[in-house]
């Protein structure tokens, strides 16, 4: 049987107020899932609700401006937080110790603006994928296994803590949310963090912001659940005739109904050529583009 959307909806928002003794502050990211939560909590507490949207720098090509626009009406309080992110980030390569730098650095930057406003609780876009794979030792979810343990806030509140994807986004229809938010492409926690195997750099980010727009901007009509770009390294390449030791960027696109499995989208071969010309003609760091043919599983959609 499947989610009986407003008896969910109801229910959420009397959890909601049940938990909430007091301010809240939510996470607001843009994505479908702390999308929801914002709308439910916004019902459920009113103005005790504090939306924070936090510009870590981890984020794709024109985020920042398309969420404070989406979210105009919502009194949205927007941090810049990028040079406290790439500080953070600075050395770290093992992909666990990077979901968990970033989890603590949102949850810091939460607590600043809580600090501020007098709020005790923290709302969060938790989904149930999210947990599995936090508990199950596969990947730790910067939201769940990133989390530190000292934290100021009395409580954590997660409605949709028991819903996979494609609940999240029937939840979001039964709001009626704009359809950019409910078929939103997911996008993960950490950011462009994880589409970059090794440090984090500047410039790394720079380069994967670039080919991750081509890579949404190509693939738009193919209507993916999951596409984008990552850095993995470098090899050598030739660019007019020169050597060139550049960075090697995957594509990856994906069809998914809940996240847990997801097959690889099999695209035409005009349009991958068009992406790969695109990508090392547009990017000159970028020496060579591959496609990723891995399903899930093995691997995970994010390739950390």
């Amino acid at each position: 049987m499947g989610l009986n959307v407003p008896q969910f909806i109801e229910e959420a928002v009397a959890e909601i107020r049940r938990q909430v003794k007091g301010r809240a502050v939510i996470g607001l990211s843009g994505g479908v899932d702390s999308s929801v939560c914002a709308f439910l909590a916004r019902e459920a507490i009113g103005d005790r609700l504090l939306p924070v949207y936090v510009d870590s720098g981890l984020m794709r090509k024109g985020e920042s401006e398309k969420i404070e626009k989406m979210f105009s009406d919502f009194n949205l309080i927007t941090v810049r937080a990028e040079e406290r992110f790439l500080a953070a980030l600075a050395g770290v390569t093992d992909p666990e110790d990077k979901r968990k730098v970033v989890g603590e650095t949102f949850i810091r930057v939460f607590e600043d603006e809580a600090r501020r406003v007098g709020a005790d609780y923290l709302i969060q876009g938790t989904i149930y994928p999210d947990l599995i794979e936090s508990e199950g030792g596969i990947k730790s979810h910067h939201n769940v296994g990133g989390l530190p343990l000292d934290m100021e806030f009395k409580g954590i509140v997660e409605p949709l803590r028991d819903l996979y994807k494609d609940e999240v986004r029937a939840v979001a229809r039964g709001l009626s949310m704009p359809a950019e938010i409910c078929e939103r492409m997911p996008y993960p926690g950490p950011g462009l963090s994880v589409r970059i195997l090794g440090e984090v750099t500047r410039e790394r980010l720079d380069v994967v912001r670039i080919a991750n727009a081509v890579v949404e901007e190509e693939l738009k009509e193919f209507m993916p659940w999951q596409a984008f770009a990552a850095v993995l390294g470098k090899a050598t390449g030739v660019k007019g005739d020169i050597r060139a030791y550049g960075y090697v960027v995957a594509v990856r696109a994906v069809s998914s109904r809940d996240a847990m499995t997801a097959d690889v989208l099999e695209l035409p071969w005009d349009v991958l050529r068009r992406i790969s010309h695109r990508i090392a003609g547009e990017i000159p760091e970028v020496s060579r583009v591959v496609y990723d043919l891995t399903p899930k599983p093995p691997g995970t959609i994010e390739f950390e």
